[in-house]
């Protein structure tokens, strides 16, 4: 999806955000 502020940025911003919250959910299941 287009977003004003631009795609390199927001996309790798994104990715790297959903990557740490699924860490976090794999993390609290196992512990």
């Amino acid at each position: 999806m287009p977003s004003p502020v631009g795609h390199g940025g927001w996309t790798s911003t994104g990715t790297i955000l959903v990557l740490f919250i699924l860490l976090v959910i794999i993390t609290r299941t196992f512990i």
